[in-house]
């Protein structure tokens, strides 16, 4: 190696683990997205067909989601640091479930996407994804809920794992963390809790503010007398071996969205999604693009656009021209 590559090297070392990661390995722009006076830290990943919106668990940030986001290729990808997580300033006072899904509504309308996309939830993400998709069912196309539950009318955790949830030490200290997380989440990380050492090594825990403003968001709140209205397909993942989230939530769930689907994790913990992330996102790929001849799933999209099933565009060629369906057109007298 030269004298003049070895700065060059030593400096690419040096860039912080966050960017690099989420620039090189995900191709994800990360950015700060004012809405309305509020500052959201805002990631989106470019990929082909219909995009997919994801709300993160309680007081995590989208760093986070990178195995998940890594795990599902090319799907393009929005998601964002709730105010108070990660990068976000948090607010002064909190605000319910409908007050933020309509926040995250204003910032699609920032970011140009006007058409119905995905929406996935992971634990107190899934609640807010149920919010979002009863409010604005006219911008819900397909809905991934993720080991998470209907409300406060939901079979709760055990008391000592509830009361390991709700401070938000375990995301400031990575030992506190280590020391929790074999009781609180399960599944693999019960047997290898090292795993979330890895990937929170480098994420920025919420404020305390940010993160009760959170847990009161959801306080008192309840899904289970509105689901019925659901009309879009939805999955619904849950892990056998999950403390936070007895597997009796995921079934209700089932029982209440008319067009649902129930997958279930054997020996999955509560961060399943992240910790099996090319599992999960295997199953969320299969379900956001089965056939079912009503307008939501990838082939309809492409359809609409033009475009063949794979999303990639028709070229050109002569002596016809595209038109903008994707069809070709032959040569009028006109055409030079």
């Amino acid at each position: 190696m030269s004298a003049e590559t070895a700065p060059e090297s030593s400096g690419r070392r040096r860039v912080p683990p966050a960017l690099s990661v989420l620039r090189r390995r995900t191709r994800m722009r990360v950015e700060f997205v004012d809405v309305d006076g509020i500052r959201l830290r805002v990631g989106v990943r470019r990929g082909q067909g219909r995009p997919m919106l994801l709300f993160n668990g309680i007081g995590a940030n989208l760093d986070l989601t990178l195995p998940l986001i890594n795990a599902l290729d090319d799907v393009e990808l929005i998601v964002f640091d709730m105010p108070g997580a990660g990068a976000s300033p948090a607010l002064k006072l909190p605000h319910r479930f409908g007050w933020l899904a309509r926040l995250t509504a204003t910032l699609l309308d920032r970011l140009g996407y006007d058409e119905p996309i995905n929406v996935a939830g992971i634990s107190w993400g899934g609640a807010l994804a149920q919010q979002f998709a009863l409010d604005f069912p006219g911008r819900t196309n397909r809905l991934v809920l993720a080991a998470t539950s209907a409300g406060m009318l939901g079979l709760p955790a055990r008391a000592n794992v509830f009361r390991r949830l709700i401070t938000a030490r375990r995301y400031q200290k990575n030992q506190t963390l280590a020391e929790l997380a074999p009781t609180l989440y399960g599944g693999l990380v019960r047997r290898r809790p090292e795993l979330l050492e890895r990937r929170g090594a480098h994420a920025a825990g919420p404020s305390t503010r940010g993160y009760l403003n959170q847990m009161l968001a959801g306080l008192g709140w309840t899904s289970v007398h509105r689901l019925y209205r659901l009309r879009c397909p939805t999955l619904i993942m849950g892990g056998d071996d999950d403390p936070v989230m007895p597997l009796v939530n995921i079934r209700l769930l089932y029982w209440l969205i008319p067009k649902s689907y129930l997958h279930i994790v054997r020996g999955g913990g509560h961060l399943f999604p992240l910790v099996r992330a090319n599992e999960s996102a295997a199953v969320i790929k299969r379900f956001i693009n089965e056939r079912r001849y009503d307008g939501t799933d990838g082939q309809d999209y492409y359809a609409a656009r033009g475009a063949p099933a794979d999303g990639r565009l028709t070229p050109l060629t002569a002596p016809g021209r595209t038109v903008p369906n994707g069809r070709e057109r032959p040569p009028s007298p006109g055409d030079g």
